[in-house]
């Protein structure tokens, strides 16, 4: 009986939910006067990167795994930033998220498609 490997999708959205937390915490410490938000960003970045390694470890690609978790980090990010702290978010950067999402769609059904190949005799 062969064991499949568990689903990487859940430590990876959960390490990018913690990337995005820590990065908004970064901008709530004002210079890191709050110690609170320094223990937010620590906590954040690290149980992050631990998860980043889970999900590397479930046989998801570096490539595919590190752009998802960066995109998709980017873009919350951005979007929060604008409605937590009223950062400016224009058409210009409304268009490079979307992009943003194109391009993790494309490196996604990409790398879908490679892993179709190399199960074909």
């Amino acid at each position: 009986m062969t064991r499949t490997r568990p689903s990487a999708w859940p430590p990876l959205l959960t390490a990018i939910a913690l990337e995005v937390a820590a990065t908004l915490s970064l901008r709530a410490a004002e210079g890191f006067t709050h110690p609170f938000w320094l223990i937010a960003v620590v906590v954040g970045y690290s149980g992050s990167l631990w998860l980043l390694s889970v999900v590397l470890d479930r046989g998801m690609p570096v490539g595919v795994a590190y752009g998802i978790w960066s995109a998709i980090g980017v873009v919350l990010t951005a979007v929060m930033g604008a409605l937590l702290f009223g950062e400016l978010l224009g058409p210009v950067q409304m268009v490079g998220i979307g992009v943003i999402v194109v391009g993790v769609l494309l490196v996604e059904l990409g790398s879908r498609a490679g892993h179709a190949k190399e199960a074909t005799p």
